[in-house]
């Protein structure tokens, strides 16, 4: 049954959560939820160009771009160019965007003590280790796809060059 199934939960979860998060965002802070991340990731060292956003979030560097101006043109953060690499854009936050970025954890940690009112510390505790197990999953069956799709380039390359 699809409403009882894992991701579909998930999913719901997931969504719900951020559907929240957004709109207290933007009441508090006039951004999308997807902004305020970005802005606490650059504030905590994280994401400091605009590929690192596009994997983190898992969207093209278009979408990228367009986040990236529409956070610049509210003044919350700059395109500074390396000094070691011309060619490299690193995003950098403005005294506004430091602002905004001390209040995004408030907001996140509202929405969440909302989402887990009636739960344990220790059922809070076993729902972040499943969560975890989840994501060590997900990336061990990404590195064992690795190889595999190595092997497979390898085979094709040789067979075309033979």
């Amino acid at each position: 049954m699809l409403y009882e199934s894992v991701g579909y939960l998930l999913d719901q979860v997931r969504s719900t959560m951020w559907n929240m998060v957004t709109r207290e965002t933007m009441a508090d802070l006039g951004i999308t939820a997807t902004q305020a991340c970005v802005i606490f990731m650059l504030v905590s060292g994280r994401g400091l160009i605009a590929a690192d956003l596009a994997r983190e979030y898992g969207i093209d560097a278009s979408a990228v771009t367009r986040l990236v101006d529409r956070l610049e043109k509210r003044g919350l953060l700059l395109r500074v160019r390396s000094n070691a690499d011309r060619r490299m854009v690193k995003l950098a936050l403005t005294a506004q965007g430091v602002e905004v970025a001390d209040r995004v954890p408030e907001i996140f940690t509202r929405v969440l003590d909302i989402l887990l009112a009636r739960f344990t510390p220790e059922e809070i505790g076993f729902l972040k280790s499943m969560l975890r197990r989840i994501m060590t999953n997900s990336e061990d069956s990404a590195s064992a796809a690795l190889p595999d799709m190595s092997v497979r380039l390898a085979e094709r390359d040789f067979a075309n060059h033979t």
